[in-house]
C-alpha cells in the first residue's frame, strides 16, 4: 500500500491530576501526508464511487433558477470526477429515480459517460414531492456494487422531508450509516438546517446552505474535488481504556464539532472503534475524555491508547496506521494539576459555542427572549475568546453587540432568515487557533507513530 498517505498522532493534554482526580481529557490530532512524506498530497484512490443527488420535487421551480443553477452545478460535479470513478445521478422528489445511467448502477466516468450524464441532467424537470429516505436508499443500493474503496454522495435539497415518516428516515439513515459518506446541501431558506444536519451527521459528511443558487456551482465543484481527493476508505479510532477506567466521551473538534461517542463499535477487549469515514491528505482533531480510578502520588498510569485503524474483514487483522497514549500521573504540586492544557480549553470552549448557538437561535424562533438572549450573549463572548471570525461576523448578523466582553446583546427585530440559517448550519465549524497566537502550547506528552513503527 505505497500509495497510502503516512498518518501520524499528536497528543495534547496536561496529565497530572490531583490527589483523588479521576478525569483525564487529551485532544488528539491526527494528520495525513503524502506517502513520501513530502507535504499534503495523498494519492487519491483508483477505487472511488460518486452518487449525485438532486432534488426535483416541484419547489425546485420556484423560482426555476433553483433547478437550472442544481443542474449546472451536478454537471460540474460530473466534470470533476476522475477518469475511472464510478457515479451515478439520482433525482429525489416523492420516491428516487435514475437520471443517469437510466438503467440503474454505476459507470466509469470517462468523456461519453461524463457527456451522456450531462445530456440527461438539463432534461430534469421539477414536480412532486420531498422523501429523502428514498434517495438515500437507491444510493446506498448503488454503491452495493462498489463494497470497497471511496463511496461518495452529495445531496441537494431545497425543502424539508414532507413526504416520508421521520421514522422512515431514520430507518434509512440506520441501514447507510457507515456505508458511505454524505455531504448535505440546502438551497435556499425553505429547509430545516436541524433535518440536513442529521442527515449529514449520521452519514460522516458536512452540510452547508446555500442561501443564493449562484454559489451551487463553485460548492458541488469544492465537494466533488475534496472527495477526489480521498485516499483511504473507513478509517476508525480505536481507543483502548483500561479495565478500572470509564470512556466518557470521543468528540470530533476539528473541523467541526462532533460527538462520536454513541457510534463506538465494540473492536476487543476495553477497545472500541469510532468511525471517521474517509481520508485524504488532511488533519483532524478529537477530544478524548477518561474517567480513571484514583492513584497515589507520583504513580503513572496510560489512562487510554489510541490507534487509528482501518478495521479487517471479519476474522481479519485492522491495520494500525499510528498510535497515541494518553496519560494520567497523580501529583500534589498544585501548579501543575491545575493547569489546563491550552488545546483542551480551546476545544472544549468551541464545543460549548456551537451547542450555545442551537439553543439560542432555537429559543428565539419559541419566542423565548430571555433564553435566546442569554445564549448567543454567551456565544458572542466564547467565539471572541476563541478567534472565531467568521462565527462573530454571523452572530453580529443576528444580535446586536453591546458589550463582547460580559456578552451583553440584544436580539435584533429584523433578521434575514438566510443568516439565521447560515449562523445555525456553520455553528458547528470550529478554528484551530486564535487568530492572535501561534501554537505554542506546552505539549506534555506528545507521541508521533507513523504507519509502519512501534
Amino acid at each position: 500500500m505505497s500509495d497510502q498517505p503516512q498518518f501520524t498522532i499528536k497528543i495534547d493534554q496536561n496529565k497530572f491530576l490531583p490527589e483523588g482526580g479521576r478525569e483525564v481529557h487529551a485532544i488528539v490530532s491526527v494528520e495525513a501526508d503524502s506517502p513520501g512524506g513530502g507535504g499534503p498530497a495523498a494519492a487519491p484512490s483508483a477505487d472511488a464511487s460518486e452518487v449525485i443527488i438532486i432534488d426535483t420535487s416541484g419547489s425546485m421551480s420556484y423560482p426555476d433558477t433553483k433547478l437550472r443553477a442544481a443542474i449546472a452545478a451536478a454537471q460540474t460535479a460530473v466534470d470533476t470526477l476522475r477518469d475511472g470513478v464510478h457515479f451515478a445521478v439520482v433525482s429525489g422528489s416523492n420516491n428516487a429515480a435514475m437520471v443517469f445511467p437510466q438503467q440503474g448502477g454505476l459507470v466509469p466516468a470517462g468523456e461519453e459517460t461524463r457527456r451522456l450524464a450531462k445530456q440527461a441532467l438539463s432534461g430534469l424537470r421539477a414536480s412532486g414531492g420531498t422523501a429523502i429516505g428514498s434517495w438515500l436508499r437507491l444510493a446506498d443500493q448503488l454503491f452495493d456494487a462498489r463494497p470497497g474503496g471511496i463511496r461518495h454522495a452529495i445531496l441537494l435539497t431545497d425543502g424539508k422531508n414532507q413526504h416520508e415518516s421521520p421514522e422512515e428516515l431514520d430507518a434509512a439513515l440506520t441501514r447507510c450509516g457507515g456505508r458511505f459518506v454524505c455531504d448535505c446541501r440546502g438551497v435556499g431558506t425553505d429547509w430545516e438546517v436541524a433535518e440536513l444536519r442529521k442527515i449529514s451527521s449520521a452519514l460522516l459528511g458536512s452540510v452547508d446552505i446555500i442561501a443564493d443558487p449562484a454559489g451551487l456551482v463553485a460548492d458541488f465543484q469544492a465537494m466533488t474535488q475534496a472527495a477526489m481527493g480521498k485516499a483511504v476508505a473507513d478509517v476508525a479510532l480505536r481507543v483502548w481504556t483500561p479495565q478500572t477506567a470509564k470512556l466518557r466521551f470521543v468528540k470530533q473538534v476539528m473541523p467541526s464539532v462532533e460527538d462520536l461517542t454513541v457510534r463506538r463499535v465494540e473492536s476487543a477487549p476495553q477497545a472500541g472503534d469510532y468511525p471517521l469515514g474517509a481520508w485524504g491528505a488532511e488533519s483532524r482533531d478529537y477530544h478524548v475524555c477518561v474517567e480513571v480510578p484514583p492513584g497515589d502520588v507520583g504513580k503513572e498510569l496510560r489512562a487510554a491508547w489510541v490507534k487509528l485503524v482501518v478495521p479487517g474483514a471479519p476474522g481479519e487483522e485492522a491495520q494500525v496506521l499510528a498510535t497515541g497514549n494518553v496519560l494520567a500521573q497523580w501529583t500534589d504540586d498544585e501548579a501543575r494539576s491545575t493547569r489546563i492544557n491550552a488545546r483542551v480549553a480551546h476545544y472544549t470552549g468551541q464545543a460549548e459555542l456551537a451547542a450555545v448557538i442551537q439553543e439560542g437561535l432555537q429559543a428565539r424562533k419559541d419566542g423565548d427572549v430571555e433564553t435566546a438572549t442569554a445564549r448567543l450573549g454567551r456565544a458572542v463572548v466564547l467565539a471572541d475568546e476563541a478567534g472565531n471570525d467568521a462565527i462573530t461576523a454571523m452572530l453580529r448578523k443576528v444580535v446586536d453587540v453591546v458589550d463582547p466582553a460580559t456578552g451583553t446583546v440584544r436580539l435584533k427585530r429584523n433578521v434575514d432568515k438566510a443568516d439565521e440559517m447560515q449562523l445555525d448550519t456553520r455553528s458547528t465549524k470550529t478554528v484551530r487557533t486564535r487568530k492572535d497566537e501561534t501554537v505554542h502550547t506546552r505539549r506534555d506528552e506528545t507521541v508521533h507513530t507513523r504507519r509502519g513503527e512501534g
